[in-house]
């Protein structure tokens, strides 16, 4: 059956909160391939990076932002919010802006910037495009999240196999999504420990 990137976002939003003893079991039988950090360990959050000088406040309530960008390659992102003993943080903010597909950001309006409210079990997405490069910088995407009474983290996040994530000084490993091609764009994944 051929994957799209509507059929990973329904099977993402049909699992069942995972046992974190079954999640503890399955990272300890595979240690080499967890790149996003761990949230059983108490400790370990998500790590913050600068917003940049695009960040604009107030963006919309908004998930579907590719309508807003039609040339662009569509991608959804997905995830979930957590605390850091791995517990769903309904009713957390999560905000998103970046480049378009030229590398440019809207400084006027509020193209490809939105924000949403994660459900009852945490989870967050948003239907958009893959950002083009631009000058000194390697293809990211920004983020504002904050569960319910908490502070803000500022982050971004990053593709696998960028040629310029090694030159660039925010990139972290840490901070990777998730990435999958489907048949009709890509699919990323990424959980955020607040």
């Amino acid at each position: 059956m051929p994957s799209t990137r509507r059929s990973l976002l329904t099977a993402f939003l049909t699992l069942p909160l995972i046992d974190v003893a079954r999640m503890k079991a399955s990272a300890q039988a595979a240690p080499d391939l967890s790149l996003t950090l761990a949230c059983d360990d108490g400790d370990e959050l998500t790590l913050e990076r600068e917003a940049g000088p695009f960040f604009r406040p107030n963006s919309p309530l908004e998930r579907d932002l590719y309508p807003y960008a039609p040339g662009g390659e569509r991608i959804t992102l997905a995830g979930s919010v957590l605390d850091n003993r791995c517990r769903p943080l309904g009713g957390s903010l999560v905000e998103i802006w970046h480049a378009d597909e030229n590398g440019d950001y809207d400084s006027v309006g509020f193209r490809l910037r939105g924000h949403q409210f994660t459900d009852a079990q945490g989870r967050w997405w948003f239907n958009t495009i893959v950002p083009a490069l631009y000058p000194g910088r390697t293809r990211h995407f920004h983020f504002k999240v904050q569960r319910p009474g908490g502070r803000v983290l500022t982050t971004q996040l990053y593709f696998p196999a960028e040629a310029r994530n090694a030159g660039d000084r925010l990139f972290h490993e840490t901070l990777l999504l998730d990435l999958r091609k489907t048949d009709d764009g890509q699919f990323g994944q990424y959980d955020f420990v607040v």
